[in-house]
Protein backbone atom coordinates (compact mmCIF):
# COMPACT_ATOMS: atom_id res chain seq x y z
CA UNK A 1 0.00 0.00 0.00
CA UNK A 2 1.47 3.35 -0.99
CA UNK A 3 1.91 6.23 1.40
CA UNK A 4 -0.74 8.33 -0.42
CA UNK A 5 -3.32 5.52 -0.18
CA UNK A 6 -2.66 5.26 3.58
CA UNK A 7 -3.22 8.99 4.01
CA UNK A 8 -6.45 8.84 1.95
CA UNK A 9 -7.81 5.97 4.05
CA UNK A 10 -7.06 7.85 7.28
CA UNK A 11 -8.75 10.96 5.93
CA UNK A 12 -11.89 9.04 4.94
CA UNK A 13 -11.93 7.29 8.33
CA UNK A 14 -11.81 10.63 10.14
CA UNK A 15 -14.74 11.97 8.09
CA UNK A 16 -16.85 8.90 8.88
CA UNK A 17 -16.56 9.67 12.58
CA UNK A 18 -18.86 12.64 12.14
CA UNK A 19 -21.85 10.33 11.91
CA UNK A 20 -23.19 8.86 15.18
CA UNK A 21 -24.03 5.49 13.65
CA UNK A 22 -20.52 4.85 12.45
CA UNK A 23 -19.03 1.71 13.93
CA UNK A 24 -15.54 1.90 12.37
CA UNK A 25 -12.57 1.61 14.70
CA UNK A 26 -11.23 4.68 12.92
CA UNK A 27 -13.73 6.77 14.95
CA UNK A 28 -11.26 6.57 17.81
CA UNK A 29 -9.03 8.98 15.87
CA UNK A 30 -9.40 12.64 16.78
CA UNK A 31 -7.43 15.37 14.96
CA UNK A 32 -4.36 14.94 17.20
CA UNK A 33 -4.31 11.16 16.74
CA UNK A 34 -4.55 11.47 12.97
CA UNK A 35 -1.67 13.97 12.97
CA UNK A 36 0.48 11.54 14.97
CA UNK A 37 -0.44 8.70 12.61
CA UNK A 38 0.60 10.81 9.62
CA UNK A 39 3.97 11.49 11.23
CA UNK A 40 4.45 7.74 11.71
CA UNK A 41 3.62 7.07 8.06
CA UNK A 42 6.00 9.81 6.95
CA UNK A 43 8.78 8.25 9.00
CA UNK A 44 8.06 4.90 7.36
CA UNK A 45 8.46 6.57 4.01
CA UNK A 46 11.88 7.89 5.14
CA UNK A 47 13.50 5.16 7.27
CA UNK A 48 16.62 7.25 7.92
CA UNK A 49 14.54 9.62 10.04
CA UNK A 50 13.68 6.81 12.43
CA UNK A 51 17.29 5.92 13.10
CA UNK A 52 18.95 7.55 16.07
CA UNK A 53 22.29 9.16 15.27
CA UNK A 54 25.30 7.00 16.10
CA UNK A 55 27.18 9.08 18.69
CA UNK A 56 30.51 7.28 18.04
CA UNK A 57 30.23 7.87 14.30
CA UNK A 58 29.44 11.51 14.92
CA UNK A 59 32.45 11.76 17.25
CA UNK A 60 34.83 10.22 14.72
CA UNK A 61 33.63 12.28 11.75
CA UNK A 62 33.49 15.54 13.68
CA UNK A 63 36.95 14.97 15.14
CA UNK A 64 38.48 13.99 11.79
CA UNK A 65 36.93 16.86 9.89
CA UNK A 66 37.77 19.44 12.55
CA UNK A 67 41.39 18.26 12.55
CA UNK A 68 41.60 19.00 8.82
CA UNK A 69 39.64 22.24 9.13
CA UNK A 70 42.21 23.56 11.63
CA UNK A 71 45.27 22.86 9.44
CA UNK A 72 47.75 25.72 9.22
CA UNK A 73 51.25 24.29 8.85
CA UNK A 74 54.62 24.40 7.15
CA UNK A 75 56.62 21.18 6.92
CA UNK A 76 59.93 19.97 5.56
CA UNK A 77 61.18 16.45 5.14
CA UNK A 78 61.98 13.61 2.77
CA UNK A 79 59.92 11.35 0.54
CA UNK A 80 61.74 8.04 0.10
CA UNK A 81 61.10 5.00 -2.05
CA UNK A 82 62.52 1.84 -0.43
CA UNK A 83 62.98 -1.11 -2.78
CA UNK A 84 62.65 -4.72 -1.68
CA UNK A 85 66.46 -5.09 -1.69
CA UNK A 86 66.83 -2.05 0.59
CA UNK A 87 67.88 0.44 -2.09
CA UNK A 88 66.61 3.93 -1.32
CA UNK A 89 65.75 6.85 -3.57
CA UNK A 90 65.08 10.01 -1.60
CA UNK A 91 63.49 13.34 -2.48
CA UNK A 92 63.34 16.54 -0.47
CA UNK A 93 59.97 18.14 0.03
CA UNK A 94 58.55 21.28 1.54
CA UNK A 95 54.83 21.71 2.07
CA UNK A 96 52.29 24.03 3.60
CA UNK A 97 48.55 23.83 4.15
CA UNK A 98 45.77 26.07 5.41
CA UNK A 99 42.01 25.76 5.70
CA UNK A 100 40.23 28.77 4.18
CA UNK A 101 36.49 29.55 4.14
CA UNK A 102 36.24 27.75 0.78
CA UNK A 103 38.22 24.71 1.89
CA UNK A 104 41.76 23.34 2.21
CA UNK A 105 44.79 24.36 0.15
CA UNK A 106 47.99 22.32 0.15
CA UNK A 107 51.12 23.48 -1.69
CA UNK A 108 54.05 21.11 -1.86
CA UNK A 109 57.33 21.05 -3.73
CA UNK A 110 59.32 17.85 -4.28
CA UNK A 111 62.89 18.02 -5.57
CA UNK A 112 65.81 15.71 -6.28
CA UNK A 113 67.71 13.54 -6.47
CA UNK A 114 68.81 15.75 -9.41
CA UNK A 115 67.71 19.27 -10.37
CA UNK A 116 64.16 18.21 -11.23
CA UNK A 117 61.35 19.71 -9.21
CA UNK A 118 57.61 18.97 -9.01
CA UNK A 119 55.22 21.49 -7.47
CA UNK A 120 51.59 20.71 -6.60
CA UNK A 121 48.68 22.84 -5.47
CA UNK A 122 45.72 20.86 -4.17
CA UNK A 123 42.39 22.37 -3.24
CA UNK A 124 39.66 20.48 -1.39
CA UNK A 125 36.31 22.22 -1.03
CA UNK A 126 34.17 22.08 2.11
CA UNK A 127 32.20 19.25 0.44
CA UNK A 128 35.34 17.20 -0.29
CA UNK A 129 35.63 18.05 -4.01
CA UNK A 130 39.30 18.04 -5.05
CA UNK A 131 41.20 19.85 -7.81
CA UNK A 132 44.93 19.49 -8.46
CA UNK A 133 47.29 21.81 -10.31
CA UNK A 134 50.83 20.72 -11.12
CA UNK A 135 54.07 22.18 -12.40
CA UNK A 136 56.22 19.23 -13.41
CA UNK A 137 59.81 18.91 -14.67
CA UNK A 138 60.15 20.28 -18.19
CA UNK A 139 56.98 22.37 -18.00
CA UNK A 140 57.07 26.18 -18.07
CA UNK A 141 53.66 26.78 -16.52
CA UNK A 142 51.35 25.03 -14.10
CA UNK A 143 48.20 23.36 -15.39
CA UNK A 144 45.24 21.45 -14.00
CA UNK A 145 46.21 17.82 -13.57
CA UNK A 146 43.74 15.64 -15.52
CA UNK A 147 41.79 13.21 -13.36
CA UNK A 148 43.34 10.35 -15.37
CA UNK A 149 46.70 11.22 -13.78
CA UNK A 150 45.57 11.40 -10.14
CA UNK A 151 46.56 7.82 -9.43
CA UNK A 152 50.01 8.13 -11.01
CA UNK A 153 52.94 7.47 -8.64
CA UNK A 154 54.23 10.73 -7.20
CA UNK A 155 57.90 10.94 -8.30
CA UNK A 156 57.97 7.14 -8.54
CA UNK A 157 56.82 6.45 -4.97
CA UNK A 158 53.81 4.54 -3.67
CA UNK A 159 52.03 7.82 -2.89
CA UNK A 160 49.76 9.11 -5.63
CA UNK A 161 48.83 12.73 -6.30
CA UNK A 162 45.43 12.08 -4.72
CA UNK A 163 47.03 10.75 -1.52
CA UNK A 164 48.17 14.27 -0.60
CA UNK A 165 44.72 15.10 0.85
CA UNK A 166 42.33 13.19 3.12
CA UNK A 167 39.10 13.88 1.27
CA UNK A 168 37.57 10.52 2.30
CA UNK A 169 36.36 12.00 5.60
CA UNK A 170 34.11 14.36 3.63
CA UNK A 171 32.39 11.70 1.48
CA UNK A 172 28.68 11.20 2.12
CA UNK A 173 28.78 7.47 2.87
CA UNK A 174 30.40 6.79 6.26
CA UNK A 175 30.05 3.61 8.32
CA UNK A 176 31.48 2.71 11.69
CA UNK A 177 32.63 -0.92 11.84
CA UNK A 178 33.31 -2.97 14.97
CA UNK A 179 36.10 -1.42 17.11
CA UNK A 180 39.51 -3.07 16.92
CA UNK A 181 42.97 -2.79 18.35
CA UNK A 182 45.81 -1.73 16.08
CA UNK A 183 48.94 -2.61 17.94
CA UNK A 184 48.42 -1.36 21.48
CA UNK A 185 45.88 1.28 20.46
CA UNK A 186 42.11 0.97 20.86
CA UNK A 187 40.60 2.21 17.63
CA UNK A 188 37.39 3.23 15.99
CA UNK A 189 37.21 1.64 12.53
CA UNK A 190 35.65 3.96 9.99
CA UNK A 191 34.78 2.85 6.46
CA UNK A 192 34.35 5.73 4.01
CA UNK A 193 32.80 4.75 0.67
CA UNK A 194 32.95 7.00 -2.37
CA UNK A 195 29.89 7.76 -4.46
CA UNK A 196 29.42 8.68 -8.13
CA UNK A 197 29.68 12.35 -7.18
CA UNK A 198 33.20 11.89 -5.72
CA UNK A 199 36.22 12.37 -7.99
CA UNK A 200 38.53 9.70 -6.65
CA UNK A 201 40.34 6.54 -7.72
CA UNK A 202 39.35 4.84 -4.48
CA UNK A 203 36.21 2.80 -3.92
CA UNK A 204 36.60 2.93 -0.15
CA UNK A 205 38.99 3.89 2.62
CA UNK A 206 38.99 2.08 5.96
CA UNK A 207 40.67 4.04 8.76
CA UNK A 208 41.76 2.84 12.20
CA UNK A 209 41.43 5.95 14.38
CA UNK A 210 42.79 6.09 17.91
CA UNK A 211 39.83 6.47 20.27
CA UNK A 212 41.65 8.85 22.63
CA UNK A 213 43.28 11.30 20.21
CA UNK A 214 41.01 10.79 17.14
CA UNK A 215 44.03 10.51 14.84
CA UNK A 216 44.49 7.72 12.26
CA UNK A 217 47.13 5.09 12.95
CA UNK A 218 46.38 2.87 9.96
CA UNK A 219 44.37 3.10 6.74
CA UNK A 220 43.59 0.79 3.83
CA UNK A 221 42.47 2.29 0.52
CA UNK A 222 40.79 0.06 -2.07
CA UNK A 223 41.17 1.07 -5.71
CA UNK A 224 38.03 1.20 -7.84
CA UNK A 225 37.50 -1.70 -10.19
CA UNK A 226 40.66 -3.72 -9.61
CA UNK A 227 40.14 -4.04 -5.85
CA UNK A 228 43.87 -3.56 -5.26
CA UNK A 229 44.60 -2.21 -1.80
CA UNK A 230 47.09 0.37 -0.59
CA UNK A 231 48.08 0.39 3.07
CA UNK A 232 49.14 3.44 5.08
CA UNK A 233 50.81 3.21 8.50
CA UNK A 234 51.29 6.28 10.71
CA UNK A 235 54.33 6.40 13.01
CA UNK A 236 55.60 8.73 15.70
CA UNK A 237 52.31 10.32 16.68
CA UNK A 238 52.97 13.55 18.56
CA UNK A 239 51.06 16.53 19.90
CA UNK A 240 52.32 19.97 18.98
CA UNK A 241 50.42 23.07 20.09
CA UNK A 242 47.45 20.92 21.05
CA UNK A 243 47.18 19.24 17.62
CA UNK A 244 48.20 15.67 16.80
CA UNK A 245 50.31 14.71 13.79
CA UNK A 246 52.50 11.85 12.56
CA UNK A 247 56.23 12.16 12.04
CA UNK A 248 56.21 9.42 9.37
CA UNK A 249 53.69 7.85 7.03
CA UNK A 250 54.51 4.63 5.20
CA UNK A 251 52.64 3.56 2.05
CA UNK A 252 52.58 -0.01 0.66
CA UNK A 253 50.84 -1.02 -2.55
CA UNK A 254 49.47 -4.57 -2.65
CA UNK A 255 51.48 -6.80 -4.97
CA UNK A 256 54.37 -4.35 -5.29
CA UNK A 257 57.59 -5.07 -3.39
CA UNK A 258 59.01 -2.38 -1.14
CA UNK A 259 57.31 0.70 0.24
CA UNK A 260 57.54 4.48 0.46
CA UNK A 261 58.01 6.72 3.49
CA UNK A 262 57.08 10.35 3.99
CA UNK A 263 59.14 11.67 6.91
CA UNK A 264 58.43 15.06 8.48
CA UNK A 265 61.65 16.54 9.88
CA UNK A 266 60.75 20.14 10.65
CA UNK A 267 58.12 22.83 10.36
CA UNK A 268 55.47 24.73 12.24
CA UNK A 269 51.94 23.76 13.23
CA UNK A 270 50.79 27.37 13.55
CA UNK A 271 52.14 29.04 10.42
CA UNK A 272 49.56 31.86 10.10
CA UNK A 273 49.34 31.40 6.33
CA UNK A 274 47.25 33.49 3.96
CA UNK A 275 46.04 33.28 0.37
CA UNK A 276 49.26 34.83 -1.00
CA UNK A 277 51.22 31.88 0.40
CA UNK A 278 49.56 29.53 -2.09
CA UNK A 279 50.73 31.08 -5.35
CA UNK A 280 51.82 28.14 -7.50
CA UNK A 281 54.30 30.44 -9.27
CA UNK A 282 56.42 30.78 -6.14
CA UNK A 283 59.93 29.38 -6.43
CA UNK A 284 59.62 27.46 -3.17
CA UNK A 285 56.83 26.29 -0.89
CA UNK A 286 59.00 27.43 2.02
CA UNK A 287 58.34 31.09 1.28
Amino acid sequence: MTFLRRVAMLSRSQKSCRYPDARSAACAFGPAQVFIALLVLLSLGHPSRTLAANPDLETVLTGSRQRIEKLDYRATGHLTRVEADGKRTSYKFVAKAHWFPDGLRVLCEISGPGPDKTTLLLHMSVSGHVTIEALRPGEKAASVLPFERWNDPLVGTDFSYEDMVENQFFWKSQELLAPEKYGARDCFVLKSTSGPQDRTYYDSVTSWIDRNILYPVHAVKTLRGAGVQKEFIYYGLRQVGGDWSASQVEAKLQGKPGSSIMAIEGGSGKANLGAKDFDLGQSSAQK
